[in-house]
């Protein structure tokens, strides 16, 4: 079970965490978990560029290992990344200091400060260490491109019913979700681009400071 849109009052308990950017500004903050892979991010890329629209992709360090070429596309065309372990670890089954050298790991490699945790889990003693040294970046509104339960309408509902001003938006550039992230992505950017939005990703160094604008 998952919750499509993050209720405020879990926003609050974690005020440290980014859940979404304070802004009045029709901007959203797409971003991609899971990747970088041959078969997948090359087309996102390309998707993001027919409506020139920057992301933020939340990179597995082993994938960039293997892919680093795929990894280098994504940053020269001028998107954010972030780290999202070596090894995609859930933090409430991986003991802490394993935790950390793993992320340590994906850190060397992502060069980012911005961190997600897979599944969003973390035991509260690596949240309180790791936010010592990165911006860890929740979400907003979650697409639910990686359910195989849920239909490719139901995704593109659930981000068009739910994103605002300043969302950040969770689909994944993997395997798991290609079929529907394949379908629903295009919809997305066409759907909010009509509406005047723009997507932008996010600025490590204004989110370390909590100096927030549109980086597109």
């Amino acid at each position: 079970m998952y919750l499509v849109k993050t209720p405020h009052f879990i926003q609050d308990l974690f005020p440290n965490y980014t859940w979404r950017i304070p802004t009045r500004e029709k901007v959203l903050y797409l971003t991609f978990d899971d990747g970088p892979i041959p078969a997948v991010t090359p087309w996102v890329l390309e998707q993001l560029e027919a409506f020139q629209a920057k992301a933020t992709f939340f990179c597995v360090g082993d994938n960039i290992r293997k892919h680093p070429e795929v990894f280098n596309q994504v940053v020269e065309k001028g998107h954010a990344v972030g780290n999202h372990t070596f090894n995609h670890l859930n933090g409430w089954q991986t003991e802490n200091i394993s935790y950390f050298h793993n992320v340590r790991h994906c850190a060397n490699l992502a060069h980012s400060v911005l961190f997600r945790p897979p599944y969003g889990r973390l035991k509260p003693k690596q949240a309180q260490f790791l936010q010592r040294h990165y911006r860890i970046v929740m979400w907003d509104v979650l697409s639910g491109d990686f359910d195989p339960k849920l239909s490719e309408e139901q995704c593109l509902a659930n981000v068009v019913n739910n994103a605002e001003e300043g969302s950040i938006v969770v689909f994944h550039d993997s395997l798991k979700a290609e079929d529907k992230l394949r379908n629903v992505l295009p919809k997305v950017l066409e759907y909010f681009t009509e509406r005047g939005y723009v997507f932008g990703k996010l600025n490590e160094q204004e989110l370390a400071t909590n100096q927030i604008r549109v980086s597109a």
